[in-house]
């Protein structure tokens, strides 16, 4: 029997309800320092509009990523390193509660890489059972060079589009269709984003590894939000979600377990994060 059919029989396991007695609802504009997992279970069901995250690849080495022909030593995070079967759990453990803190119907974006989109759509789609909706691929014309110079530079990144519900019960979510058409200068806009790599002048305060540029995400807050949803980024990094979704007046919460980062996110906010 699958783990849908188990689930729909047994109803919600201890993992997926939120903790008994302590759910509250999350304070908006607030950045929760912490593991993802165990913030998210302290909220009651259907908190939030959306989420929009970026979480970790599983791409990092213990010795880095080293460039062929120089010194420089790239993604070298701890946070990004994990086993295989630990990847796994981990992307279960925090889409589960993704999955229990959005509202049915609400869109679910994911970011990824060819390291690890697989991993995140086969969760969503046959362990949690929701409806994948498509797939938007990045393309980054000023992408950094394949650092091995064995193989063609990596270009692309890719994010999920998944509709939290059932493929049969999956219904009126939410997409800004004439907006897409403006963006795509009358015509259908297509799945194929060109935008750049991040700036230097959003680095300016700080940085993140993977720090996407606040232009992508205004992008995907404006066509699968509306004014006033609130969105939920459980891998805030330096706050580029919540940059967008405020620029927007979109409303915002945010989950980050590096101080860094935190404060790297709380100067680009304001100091109430």
């Amino acid at each position: 029997m699958s783990e849908r059919r188990v689930r729909q029989r047994l109803g919600p396991s201890s993992e997926e309800r939120a903790d008994a007695g302590a759910a509250e609802t999350a304070r908006l504009g607030t950045i929760y320092p912490g593991d993802c997992v165990e913030v998210m279970r302290t909220w009651p069901d259907a908190s939030f509009d959306a989420c929009i995250t970026d979480p970790p690849y599983n791409m990092s080495r213990r010795k880095g990523l080293k460039w062929a022909f120089s010194s420089h030593v790239t993604m070298d995070e701890g946070w990004d390193r994990f086993s295989n079967d630990d990847y796994f759990e981990f992307t279960r453990r925090w889409l589960l509660q993704v999955c229990r803190v959005v509202r049915p119907n609400g869109n679910i974006l994911v970011f990824g890489s060819f390291h690890n989109i697989y991993v995140i759509g086969f969760v969503l789609e046959h362990v949690l059972g929701r409806r994948i909706l498509q797939q938007i691929t990045w393309f980054k014309p000023n992408a950094q060079p394949n650092i091995t110079g064995r193989l063609p530079t990596e270009s692309t990144e890719y994010i999920i589009w998944a509709c939290n519900n059932t493929p049969e019960r999956a219904a009126k979510w939410t997409f800004d269709y004439p907006r897409s058409k403006e963006i795509g200068g009358g015509k259908q806009l297509r799945n194929l984003w060109q935008i750049p790599c991040t700036p230097r002048s959003e680095r300016r305060l700080g940085s993140h590894p993977s720090q996407k540029p606040v232009q992508l995400l205004e992008r995907i807050v404006t066509l699968w939000t509306k004014p006033e949803d609130v969105i939920l980024d459980c891998f805030l990094g330096t706050g580029t979600t919540a940059a967008a979704a405020t620029q927007l007046g979109r409303r915002w919460v945010g989950i980050e377990r590096d101080a860094e980062y935190i404060e790297i996110a709380r100067k680009r906010l304001g100091a109430s994060a």
